[in-house]
């Protein structure tokens, strides 16, 4: 009996079998795994959510534009679905078709910095209006951009724009062939369809990306204007800029000497009125010798836009004439030697080759 009695204490005190042991074991074992893999499936919806945010929505294709834009990658950002001009959706297709393009490179690009996303709002034609907000230069902007879906990327989807970001500034440059945008140089004659027949006067058309900042400055020996910002932040949009520019002083003195060389040589006409020159002097009897013609005052000139070319504005000028006078009455010879006062106006046209043609007439 005693010997059962101590058999049975020693029974009371053995641990439960191994094989309960390890039911335990495993149901915790399965209670972790599952909760990583709550926890895991979490982490990687989260993750998809922000990879989705960051590489494969309709913000990140559209800020993925304007990163290229600000590290001047014109070439990939023309190459982007949607960005190049299509004449079937765009408004006013011929002056986009017609534009040229010389102003999508890298080299007519300015800053473009701070782009972040601001909203996505759905459309009912399936599109995605895409509002976001940059820097350009020192100006803060602001633009809505529409895209669609266009296929897949594997599992992601691909984005294209609806409506191409690209716009057209419409420029017309007053007295000057040659201009700048944004530091680029760029001719009138060489982004016109018409070629060396452009216009003077005819707007030219010029394709540039939306948003993007351009400064237009004319800058040449004979004509300059201040430069104007124009900051493009819409999509299709045709933007009109329309520069007058104003005389050098280059270009001023230049025609002055013209003009003073042209009164020097009216000079040597020894005759009462010089053929083709602004001046001139009447008398009622004889001359008895050739007149002597000199300038003893030369013209200040002032140079006023006209158009595609410039004219100058009315001024004064002063003549000198010796002459001796003989009286068809009595025939007395009366010597002259006076100053011969006289207005001129005159027109500088600009030719083809750049230079330019003087014309000067006398006035009342």
């Amino acid at each position: 009996m005693d010997v059962i009695e101590e058999r049975s204490g020693v029974d009371a005190a053995t641990p439960p079998p191994v094989r309960s042991r390890r039911r335990r074991g495993l149901a915790f074992d399965l209670t972790a795994l599952a909760l990583i893999g709550v926890l895991l499936a979490g982490a990687i919806g989260t993750t998809g959510i922000l990879m989705y945010r960051h590489l494969y929505s309709p913000t990140a294709f559209v800020l993925n534009y304007l990163d290229l834009l600000g590290r001047g990658q014109a070439a990939d950002a023309l190459a982007l679905p949607g960005v190049a001009i299509d004449s079937a959706t765009v408004p006013n297709a011929d002056l986009f078709t017609s534009a040229s393009d010389a102003l999508l490179r890298r080299d007519a690009l300015a800053p473009l910095t701070d782009a972040t996303g601001i909203g996505e709002v759905p459309g009912d034609d399936g599109t995605t209006l895409v509002t976001v907000a940059y820097t350009a230069g020192t100006y803060a902007g602001q633009s809505t951009f529409r895209v669609r879906q266009a296929g897949w990327l594997g599992i992601a989807p691909a984005w294209r724009f609806t409506d191409s970001p690209l716009a057209v500034i419409d420029l017309t440059v007053r007295g000057a062939m040659q201009f700048q945008v944004n530091g680029f140089e760029v001719d009138k004659r060489q982004v016109s369809p018409a070629q060396l027949d452009a216009d003077p006067l005819a707007p030219v058309a010029l394709l540039v990306f939306s948003p993007g900042l351009y400064s237009i400055e004319i800058d040449t020996p004979i004509s300059a204007s201040p430069g104007v910002a124009v900051l493009s932040d819409t999509p299709a949009a045709d933007i009109p800029v329309d520069l007058q520019t104003q005389p050098t002083a280059q270009f001023t003195a230049v025609v002055q000497e013209q003009v003073h060389a042209f009164l020097d040589s009216c000079t040597t006409q020894q005759v009462l009125q010089p053929t083709g020159c602004p001046f001139g002097f009447t008398v009622r009897n004889r001359i008895v010798d050739a007149p002597v013609w000199t300038m003893a005052q030369q013209p200040a000139i002032t140079l006023a836009p006209a158009g595609a070319n410039w004219t100058i504005e009315r001024t004064e000028a002063t003549a000198h004439i010796q002459v001796g006078i003989q009286s068809i009455f009595d025939g007395s010879i009366t010597p002259v030697d006076e100053d011969v006062p006289f207005f001129l106006t005159g027109e500088v046209t600009i030719l083809p080759d750049g230079t330019a043609s003087i014309t000067v007439a006398g006035t009342d």
